[in-house]
């Protein structure tokens, strides 16, 4: 069986893959600084909800912005045996055309993959999660960037723990744009606000890519919040896709998974 790890800062998701596409996901809080065995365990309950264990899983693919993850999940690999292929700069087969191509974080890589296999190019990837984040691919398909600015739900844990009055109020789009006490005010601020910021810079990417493709780019939203009523109200959405991480990494083993993962040894 192969599994895909999408391992994010709030949440790791995990996909069971099956006839190169994503079969069933299940997700649960990102352990953190955990230790291989405890990761094991999560991943191990997460399994057991569609009748399948650890104990089936013959490889993995994972995509992860987790550094402290990234390192149990391979020490948990190793201690296996299950052959493991980690997204990165090096191992995503489309051009990476950034100053710094390794600091790109994996999932904005294996976005951009999934994008342009699925959707075609050139594209925006529209990721909304604790950060909201912009892959932008090039007409030939490829990675030229981007654009990142904070979540919404960051936004607002931020607002409620830096100042004295201001409570954690829920993502709840609000009927009016002038909230009448400070729950709609600061629903407004956050939830119209973070449209118009997605919009703005969504009109802003689309007009820089016109100076070098014909084509409008396919707009495609994905992330935790991508189902979120809110998110389905901004405009000039193509499609909405919140497992494009995961079927990106299906995508990814297919195409370069025999050649690039290495079954483990299990440690003595």
């Amino acid at each position: 069986m192969l599994i895909a790890l999408d391992v994010g800062n709030t949440n790791v998701t995990v996909g069971i893959i099956r006839d190169g596409d994503v079969a069933t996901a299940r997700r649960a809080p990102t352990p953190g600084n955990r230790t291989a065995h405890e990761l094991e365990a999560i991943l191990d309950q997460l399994l057991h909800l569609d009748a399948m264990a650890l104990n089936d899983v013959k490889e993995m693919v994972m995509a992860s912005v987790v550094p402290a993850v990234t390192d149990a999940v391979t020490e948990l690999a190793d201690r296996r045996g299950i052959a493991l292929l980690v997204a990165d700069n090096t191992t995503v087969p489309i051009p990476i055309r950034v100053g710094e191509p390794a600091s790109v974080g994996d999932d904005r890589l294996v976005n951009a993959l999934a994008a342009a296999r699925l959707y075609g190019k050139p594209a925006v990837v529209i990721d909304l999660g604790t950060a909201t984040t912009f892959d932008v691919v090039a007409a030939d398909g490829a990675f030229i960037g981007g654009a990142i600015a904070v979540g919404v739900g960051l936004g607002l844990e931020a607002l409620a723990s830096h100042t004295a009055q201001l409570p954690l109020v829920p993502l709840v789009m609000p009927q009016r744009t002038i909230g009448r006490d400070t729950v709609a005010a600061m629903q407004s601020g956050a939830l119209i606000g973070h449209v118009g910021l997605v919009s703005e810079l969504v009109r802003a990417i689309s007009a820089e890519l016109a100076l070098d493709a014909a084509d409008a780019p396919k707009v495609i939203l994905t992330g935790g919040y991508a189902n979120a009523e809110w998110a389905k109200g901004i405009p000039g959405i193509d499609a909405i896709d919140p497992l494009l991480t995961l079927r990106g990494l299906a995508i990814l083993h297919t195409e370069i998974g025999h050649q690039e993962s290495v079954p483990s040894v299990p440690q003595a």
